[in-house]
């Protein structure tokens, strides 16, 4: 008996996913997968390389020379004994070059970001005669090297009376550090709207009202991220403690770096080289652990002038 109600081709299913897959490129599909995947395993590679040695120097720090040398230098320390750390922090005065490092970087970056912070909005928000001079000025401190400076600056220092003196490498560091403060403040600041600006002044507030109570609140998430790099940058610097902190008494004001060269360069081929990498630990560490607190403020700061 013929089923009057059918419809002629009903019983063809359509092809669905042909439909849906007519206009998609397959080969872009996988270009990009495989270009994804690419970069997965450069990524994982480029972790590898960055901690590997990290995690290296934390397990050495638990291994005696033998273990080190002799042994297996990629293996898990036999025990995990806190007596390096505690040799390091005590006998090899690592605890004292540590606090010295905290005092000179707390002090010299809250002198970077006071003054880099208003020279950078001064220079961002009004307009005068010298403007962009200025700012050049500042900017060209950029591609000053380092090094190039360190005979003119042992001089001057010595002439000020300021040389073996934390004074003297305060103000190298704010010297040091202003350039790229200024340079990144500056482009921050710009970013932010006139509006409120200009409503504060209708107000009749003052521009140094206006730069700490209203300018800096707004900027937070920039003022965090430059001052988490000059920790960084200072906390790490070497050339120039070696140069200004010198002369007679110096082996008391070193700072962390010079105190860790010396332990490895007073101790030649006897050295402990666990004790020795329990002092690099010691440096790392607070590195570590300030970066991992303001990870997102940072990323914050870096990205805000751009989505602004």
């Amino acid at each position: 008996m013929t089923n009057l109600t059918s419809v002629p081709g009903a019983d063809v299913v359509p092809d669905t996913k042909a439909k849906k897959s007519a206009g998609v490129k397959p080969s872009t599909k996988r270009d990009i997968n495989a270009f994804t995947g690419i970069a997965h395993i450069g990524l994982i590679l480029w972790a590898l390389a960055t901690a590997g040695p990290l995690i290296w120097v934390v397990l050495a720090s638990f291994k005696s020379n033998t273990e080190i040398f002799l042994g297996k230098p990629f293996a898990l320390p036999e025990s995990f004994s806190f007596q390096t750390y505690v040799d390091a922090w005590s006998e090899a005065h690592v605890g004292r070059y540590f606090f010295n490092s905290v005092i000179v970087v707390i002090i010299s970056t809250a002198g970077t970001m006071l003054l880099g912070s208003m020279a950078a909005y001064v220079l961002a928000r009004y307009r005068f005669p010298g403007n962009r001079f200025f700012y050049y000025l500042f900017v060209s401190g950029l591609a000053f090297p380092t090094f190039m400076a360190l005979g003119p600056l042992f001089y001057i220092l010595k002439n000020m009376g300021l040389l073996g003196t934390y004074t003297g490498l305060v103000l190298v560091y704010i010297a040091y550090s202003l350039p790229f403060t200024v340079f990144f403040l500056a482009a921050f600041f710009k970013t932010l709207p006139y509006e409120i600006d200009e409503a504060a002044t209708v107000d009749g507030a003052s521009h140094t009202r206006k730069f700490f109570q209203i300018m800096m609140p707004m900027a937070r998430s920039g003022l965090v991220s430059i001052t988490i790099f000059n920790i960084v940058g200072q906390w790490n610097q070497y050339l120039l403690p070696v140069v200004v902190i010198s002369g007679p008494g110096a082996e008391n004001k070193m700072l962390l770096t010079q105190g860790i060269a010396q332990i490895s360069v007073a101790a030649g081929y006897h050295a402990q080289w666990s004790t020795l990498f329990a002092a690099l630990t010691l440096s790392i560490l607070p590195m570590i652990i300030v970066y991992a607190i303001f990870q997102r403020q940072i990323q914050a700061g870096l990205t805000a002038g751009a989505v602004k």
